[in-house]
């Protein structure tokens, strides 16, 4: 459905899209009789309810998606956000998208979308709530997020990336072994774990990627951006 423009810009017929959700700010011009609306990525259903912790957590995974517009009617829109570099992936039914919020700059509003626990993808830290708390801890050290966004369904969404990306298959005998804050998203089958060579009192106010790796398993592919600058 999207269509590049250039390495940063990408553009969309909305009618045709049945309709597009894009970060806040990233619309750049359209033509035609297009309208667009707030829209509301549903929070995931990881932490359930209760109290204490649950609504820490729950707030935490409220907050993880950016702000996005909808848009819908019949034209053409050109999107593209702060100059950073774009990459369309299309989606296939039964493969699943995993995405930093930060990194997401469109996808077509068919999608199914939701916000999950990293946790949820075979995390370092154990299970569970505790696992999840454990890895925002290490999320604050990194720049990975403690929740991400997911995309499932046919259709097609835009990664955004500082100088530019490398798409590394997955799904050989070793696992790809990724910097977090390179990571960019994971499709089709991959299962992410964060580990550390470090203690959380070793790594404290070191900020360093390589104290702590994401390893990819599964079969599918993870987007990396040639940078470790954050989005």
């Amino acid at each position: 459905m999207f269509e590049k423009v250039n390495g940063k810009v990408v553009k969309v017929n909305v009618g045709m899209a049945g309709g597009v959700a894009a970060r806040t700010g990233a619309m750049l011009f359209y033509t035609g009789d297009v309208s667009f609306a707030p829209h509301q990525i549903p929070g995931g259903q990881a932490m359930g309810g209760g109290g204490g912790l649950m609504r820490v957590a729950g707030r935490m995974m409220a907050g993880e998606h950016e702000r996005t517009m909808l848009a819908h009617g019949t034209g053409e829109v050109h999107y593209g956000f702060a100059g950073l570099e774009v990459h369309v992936v299309q989606m296939q039914p039964g493969a699943t998208l995993r995405v930093e919020a930060s990194r997401l700059l469109a996808n077509t509003a068919g999608l199914q979308s939701s916000i999950v626990s990293v946790m949820s993808s075979g995390g370092s830290g154990g299970g569970g709530l505790m696992g999840a708390l454990r890895g925002a801890a290490t999320g604050a050290l990194t720049g990975q997020g403690m929740f991400t966004t997911q995309l499932s369904g046919q259709g097609s969404a835009v990664l955004l990336a500082h100088g530019g990306f490398l798409e590394l298959p997955v799904g050989g005998p070793n696992p790809i072994v990724v910097d977090p804050q390179a990571f960019v998203a994971a499709y089709g089958n991959v299962q992410t774990e964060l580990k550390t060579a470090l203690s959380w009192r070793d790594a404290v106010g070191r900020g360093s990627g390589e104290a702590m790796q994401l390893h990819c398993v599964g079969q599918g592919v993870v987007y990396v951006q040639a940078s470790e600058e954050k989005l």
